[in-house]
């Protein structure tokens, strides 16, 4: 007699409450899971991951050290043309506006206020403690800087690797001690071209040639810086004007200090240690007072493009002395 086929029917899993359900799930002591997987199952997924992260960190590792075999850490890779700064500086003032009105290129204070102008002055002091030798005695990399540093002069340039000192007393009478004649209402503004590395500047040799937009006040001192000495030429000179024809009667007397420009021994840049970038102090004599006088400065040299809207070798602010 055949044996009886017995028929097999499938059974589900017990219904469990949920709290019991979590506990399996985290712990099933009949298959002896966590999480799920056995423990095997576990040092496999965990070994493969760190291999493949191992792997990944590796040739992340291996493309940032070829990567950076192609830059060079005293130079940029792209320069002048093919480089997004391009090859056109820009004009900085100094002291700038507080950070809480970043947008603004305001300079607005009342002389009778200490307590007001000294915030502009304070401003100054910071920028311009780069300026400062370091105190005898000081180590470190304010010291090493200071070492590099060589006086300078037409027909002196640094030799290759040094750079200039700047010698904040000649910038006289815009000084510290002075509060740079902010309490005299007789501000000083500070004027910087921004460094690009490699940029020569072409100077104005021919000043039977100059530019017929160059403000005639400028002619006459480059003119006069000729006579002077011929190596003065070799500069990019600056010129500071009103905007308007009510700001050319407001603006009143203005000074170069401690010359009409920036030498062109400072240039080219090439990232020397210590180098500083030169400056100019523009020292107003006698503006206006209770009035808004709107300022445009331009550098000038012959590869120098002046565009107002995009400020391409100039720069503008506003000057009110209350």
């Amino acid at each position: 007699m055949e044996d009886k086929k017995v028929e097999q029917y499938y059974t589900p899993p017990p219904k469990l409450g949920k709290w019991e359900a979590f506990s399996t799930f985290l712990y099933n002591s009949e298959t002896g899971q966590f999480l799920g997987r056995t423990g095997s199952s576990w040092a496999k997924i965990l070994l493969f991951y760190v291999i493949f992260y191992g792997v990944l960190t590796g040739f992340f590792g291996a493309l940032l050290a070829v990567f950076y075999q192609t830059l060079d850490p005293q130079q940029p890779k792209w320069q002048l043309d093919r480089s997004l700064i391009g090859n056109n500086p820009g004009l900085g003032f100094r002291p700038l506006p507080p950070d809480s009105n970043v947008e603004s290129t305001l300079i607005w204070y009342k002389a009778s206020d200490k307590g007001n102008f000294i915030l502009w002055a304070e401003a100054l002091d910071a920028f311009l403690q780069a300026y400062e030798p370091p105190k005898p005695g000081t180590t470190g990399l304010a010291a090493q800087y200071q070492e590099n540093r060589v006086p300078c002069s037409y027909g002196n340039p640094p030799p290759a690797g040094k750079a200039c000192i700047v010698e904040l007393e000649k910038f006289s009478p815009c000084l510290k001690q002075n509060k740079y004649m902010y309490d005299k209402s007789q501000p000083c503004i500070f004027l910087k071209l921004n460094k690009i590395f490699g940029w020569q500047p072409e100077f104005f040799n021919d000043t039977e040639n100059l530019p017929d937009n160059m403000p005639q006040d400028l002619q006459n001192r480059i003119k006069t810086a000729k006579m002077r000495n011929p190596k003065e030429l070799e500069t990019i000179w600056v010129s500071c004007e009103g905007e308007n024809p009510a700001d050319v009667e407001n603006i009143g007397p203005i000074q170069y200090k401690p010359s009409s420009g920036f030498p062109g021994y400072y240039f080219p840049y090439t990232n020397s240690p210590g180098y500083l970038s030169p400056l100019v102090a523009v020292w107003f004599e006698a503006p206006k007072r209770n009035v808004l006088i709107n300022i445009e400065c331009k550098a000038w040299a012959k590869n120098i493009i002046h565009d107002r809207f995009e400020r391409r070798g100039s720069v503008h602010f506003e000057l009110m002395v209350d």
